[in-house]
């Protein structure tokens, strides 16, 4: 589709091409976009009610486990329905403000569950280090109080981007490349100077994102300093034993937007599709498998979902 050029008229309304040079493939890669949903949806949603009907697992480990559930709904819910709309039924235009809001919620809601990654690797350090002191430490006062200040923090960083992109002018195209909008995928489009805009987009990933994978590095650390001083092998099996699905989300919910960001500085040879096809995989493949690792990873609740499953087992 060629761009439309008005100069000197904002658009307000724009169009997203959904993965741009694969439109011919649009319904074959639905499938996994709709697949991927359904199970994000099904068992976060899952994982939630089992965590908030079982006394058993209102303990910190796993109340933070049910706020990082309810995160991967929103974030999958503020992507892929829009994605599937392109895809199913060519349903891209999408106006300025609509655009505008899934930025907020689609950014706030990733720092919101970087903040939370953070949190159960300092959670995962006090089980290890202060086992008998861990539910008094982390009392349920406290956890409250840290899921507030977590979503003040990623709410309060990501709101200035509402103003930041409310004020350019939109006058050079009306076409978004992607299935969603994205702050500097947006802002790259308008007449006016974005140097606010990439200044304040690096301040965000500095202060928050890079910070937090240096957060959970330190803690990572104190944790291997503190089960290395353990006095058995036994021991040392079982502190690593509870870390290793802390661990297998981190990698999963980092890695790919590491990756992602290495290929767009530096993979300019690389097609547009690409890029698009990387990050939506960056937003797919944590919603999904999160509850999945911890379901399987983690006796308690594996057990209690092979109960629900086998209601005449006693």
């Amino acid at each position: 589709m060629t761009p439309v050029n008005h100069t000197g008229v904002s658009h307000t309304v724009f169009r997203l091409l959904g993965i741009p040079g694969l439109e011919d493939q649009h319904l074959w890669i639905s499938i996994p976009f709709f697949i991927s949903f359904v199970i994000t949806l099904l068992a976060n949603s899952l994982l939630i009610f089992i965590i908030l009907t079982q006394h058993s697992l209102h303990a910190p480990m796993y109340l933070f486990l049910c706020m990082l559930a309810g995160a991967d709904i929103v974030l999958s819910t503020c992507t892929v329905p829009q994605a599937l709309a392109i895809f199913w039924f060519h349903a891209g235009e999408i106006s300025l403000d609509r655009c505008i809001m899934q930025v907020f919620f689609l950014y706030s809601t990733f720092i919101f569950e970087s903040g939370i990654l953070v949190v159960m690797a300092f959670d995962r350090y006090i089980a290890i280090c202060n086992p008998l002191r861990y539910t008094t430490i982390l009392s349920p006062t406290l956890i409250g109080k840290i899921g507030v200040m977590i979503f003040l923090r990623s709410y309060g960083t990501v709101f200035p981007i509402i103003y930041l992109l409310k004020r350019l002018t939109f006058c050079k195209s009306n076409i978004l490349p992607n299935t969603t909008c994205r702050h500097m995928v947006l802002a790259k489009i308008s007449c006016d100077n974005i140097q606010v805009n990439i200044w304040y987009g690096l301040f965000v990933l500095i202060s928050t994102l890079v910070l937090d994978v240096l957060l959970i590095f330190v803690s990572y650390m104190l944790i291997i300093h503190a089960v290395f001083r353990m006095p058995s092998q036994e021991a040392h099996h079982k502190a690593f034993n509870t870390c290793v699905s802390h661990v297998c989300v981190i990698i999963l919910f980092y890695g790919p937007g590491i990756f992602s960001v290495i290929t767009q500085r530096f993979g300019h040879h690389i097609s547009l599709h690409i890029h698009v096809l990387l990050a939506n995989v960056y937003n797919l493949a944590p919603t999904m498998l999160n509850p999945i690792i911890y379901g399987i990873r983690t006796k308690q609740i594996w057990d209690l979902v092979l109960r629900m499953m086998s209601p005449k087992q006693k």
